[in-house]
């Protein structure tokens, strides 16, 4: 639901300062906000009464670089030489009056946008936009991509988010920037996949970022890149095509490595990813925070968002969420009407960085459906109902053809427009043609939000070879053809001739089921999303449990016409 806060709702501004204060740590490796002091890092919280800028920030260098008027380079707290684009608002309007300033952080591969009338992947934002709502620009080429320098470390609070904080202090001293006392912009930060993650890992370590809107951002990298430690070796092929001949750290292509030609992920990848957040600091994020997450990403899935979400309001954070068709994935249906995710993180932007009592922003959780009909509800999760459950039994041979995607480009009006989508098909789950089936009845209409819980029985024996052992669960929608939200899940199975029984979730979808309607449950050996299991052989399944979940007390924002 969208709500325009009073005033008094607006909370506590931060304290104008004469003096920076000597503040402590920011590094990954030292998670706590006291100890360690560095001139280069910038602790506490505005929402917990003030913020203490780094006592260099007078002195970070950046330089003039050839070509457009933009473009700097800025010295990070390494040497490691950061190309900047500067936008000032001054530059568009000529108006002399100091303004806000919004970071907009590039999705992985990309360098910052320079384009100041076109808008970028994933239903990002873009300069022009901002502009018009009266913020500076600041957009930079992440460390090891575009024209800088160093290695890439994948939204490292300690690297990556380091070079945002010396960004941060070199805009404090621009003219036209507003500030809330000497080095400390009133600033927030918007972009999306990479240049979501960026936000936690910044907001984690440096107080001065006033507000956020990550999108289509990860919880772990640990989980969505290897989901049930199987690795989506579909997106993974994307993401490094779009990092060749780039400085990656080492443990990147490792695991890499590992994926692709075992079909595994190791202990050590899995530390690795998990290192890069932001799931450990989370609890240090404490501005107001609005979290974008698509329905038909299979990459970082709505697991990953909704993961987020709930940490956050655990430490009590202000935080609300949207869902909308779109992401890392093809929208194939209808993507509704007025789900624009770009104009919500301007809302955001304007009620919490600019402090504007009469910003309408998302309060809860919004949501779309298949149908394209949004739908609010006052948080997540879901108030729950009935669930709906059917079960089946069979065999299913393991084998290499007849499984999962790739995906057909959509006939629906509206859908599979986006500039991603001829990237995202060819990694798409789609309906199976080698797979066990179990019919899903709804005897009334139903919203079913959430994961879906599936068990199985089963008995197998595998040929050996040094793959893991796995089946896909999906869930198709007979109507349209289409795997629900393009998710599909890994099931890790043991196949020793042994009886054994597997209860796991799948991944979180949204749909909206018809009195009469049916989903069916597609359990198969192989897709183009993640790297297949050993094949050869039969797995004998005596039950097939699956249940989904119902939620209630929705209320319903616009259907499509």
């Amino acid at each position: 639901m969208r709500k325009s806060p009073s005033s008094s709702e607006l909370g506590p501004r931060r304290p104008r300062r004469l003096a920076a204060l000597l503040v402590a740590v920011t590094a990954a490796a030292s998670l706590t906000a006291c100890s360690g002091p560095s001139s280069n890092d910038a602790s506490g919280s505005s929402a917990n009464g003030g913020c203490a800028a780094p006592t260099d920030y007078d002195s970070v260098p950046a330089q003039k670089v050839a070509g457009p008027a933009s473009d700097y380079n800025l010295t990070s707290y390494d040497g490691t030489l950061i190309r900047i684009h500067w936008f000032p608002l001054s530059a568009h309007t000529g108006t002399t009056k100091p303004a806000p300033t919004v970071f907009m952080g590039p999705g992985w591969g990309e360098s910052g946008s320079t384009d100041t009338s076109s808008t970028g992947l994933f239903g990002s934002l873009d300069i022009a936009s901002l502009w018009k709502a009266g913020y500076n620009v600041m957009t930079w080429d992440p460390r090891g991509f575009g024209q800088s320098k160093g290695t890439i470390e994948i939204d490292s609070p300690g690297v990556e988010a380091h070079d945002v904080s010396q960004i941060i202090s070199w805009v404090s001293r621009q003219k036209g920037v507003e500030t809330d006392g000497p080095g400390d912009p009133r600033m927030g930060m918007v972009g999306a996949s990479y240049g979501g993650g960026i936000q936690f890992a910044t907001a984690a370590t440096d107080c001065r970022v006033d507000a956020i809107a990550p999108t289509i951002a990860w919880h772990s990298l640990a989980t969505s890149l290897a989901k049930n430690d199987t690795p989506k070796i579909g997106w993974s092929g994307i993401l490094m095509a779009s990092a060749t001949g780039r400085k990656l750290d080492p443990k990147i292509t490792t695991a890499n490595a590992d994926a692709s030609g075992r079909g595994i992920t190791t202990a050590a990848s899995r530390a690795y990813f998990a290192s890069r957040g932001p799931a450990a600091i989370l609890p240090k994020v404490t501005v107001p925070t609005l979290i974008i997450q698509g329905t038909v990403d299979d990459l970082f899935t709505l697991a990953e968002g909704t993961a987020n979400y709930e940490a956050l309001k655990k430490v009590g954070t202000t935080v609300s969420m949207v869902w909308f068709c779109g992401g890392h994935g093809s929208c194939l249906t209808n993507p509704g009407v007025n789900n624009d995710v770009g104009a919500y993180s301007i809302d955001w932007m304007n009620r919490y960085v600019k402090k504007q009592a009469s910003a309408s922003v998302i309060d809860g959780f919004r949501f779309v459906d298949q149908d394209g009909t949004i739908y609010d509800a006052p948080s997540w999760p879901l108030p729950a109902g009935s669930p709906v459950t059917a079960a089946g039994a069979g065999s299913l041979a393991l084998e290499a053809g007849g499984g999962s995607g790739p995906a057909s480009p959509s006939t629906i009006a509206g859908a599979g427009t986006s500039a991603i989508d001829s990237v995202a098909l060819a990694v798409t789950p789609a309906k199976a043609s080698n797979a066990l089936d179990v019919t899903i009845p709804f005897t009334a209409a139903a919203n079913v939000v959430g994961a879906p819980v599936l068990t199985l029985a089963y008995s197998g024996t595998s040929p050996g070879g040094g793959r893991p052992s796995r089946v896909f669960a999906q869930l198709v929608d007979p109507t349209t053809g289409l795997v629900v939200n393009n998710q599909i899940t890994p099931i890790p199975l043991t196949l020793d001739g042994k009886p054994h029984t597997v209860t796991i979730p799948l991944e979180i979808i949204a749909f909206t089921a018809t009195k009469g309607g049916q989903l069916q449950l597609q359990l198969t050996p192989t897709t183009v999303a993640y790297a297949n299991g050993q094949l050869g052989g039969t797995v004998d399944f005596s039950k097939v449990g699956i249940s989904l979940p119902t939620a209630t007390g929705l209320t319903v924002v616009s259907k499509p016409s």
